[in-house]
């Protein structure tokens, strides 16, 4: 029997610092002046910078591996929809939830979502994740 659910979720939020985008740019090599140029951001649509749309979706990352389904699952699969920009000082949630449990090949599908602080949508998408045995099942279906 599976300790995990369809229709289980998790959450968690973080609001997203100038460090964040400066660190990521420098840990991907990304500085489109979008994101980093506060003169040049400020002449596009977004009218100031906005954050990597892959720093938004790492939030996913940080849910999956700690939250659900958590320590020692692998990120298989993610699609992205980026639906709106992400600001300096907007607060992130992440949520994900189950959608489909593959007990023969121990793999879960979740919809994965972020909304601002507005409750607007600014990524969608959905996750595989790969789950140790051991999590999967308990000792008597082994």
């Amino acid at each position: 029997m599976s300790k995990f659910y369809v229709g289980q979720t998790a959450s968690i939020s973080r609001t997203v610092t100038e460090t964040d985008i400066v660190m990521y740019a420098g840990l991907s090599g990304d500085y489109n002046p979008v994101h980093v140029d506060r003169e040049y951001a400020a002449g596009t649509r977004f009218g100031q910078r906005i954050a990597h749309g892959l720093l938004t979706a790492s939030f996913l990352s940080r849910l999956f591996g700690m939250e659900l389904p958590g320590p020692e699952s692998v990120y298989l699969e993610q699609t992205l929809k980026f639906t709106k920009p992400v600001f300096i000082g907007d607060t992130i949630t992440a949520t994900a939830e189950i959608l489909d449990i593959d007990q023969k090949r121990n793999i879960i599908t979740l919809s994965t979502i972020c909304r601002n602080q507005n409750g607007e949508t600014v990524l969608s998408g959905e996750g595989k994740m790969m789950m140790p045995r051991k999590e999967m099942h308990d000792d008597s279906s082994s």
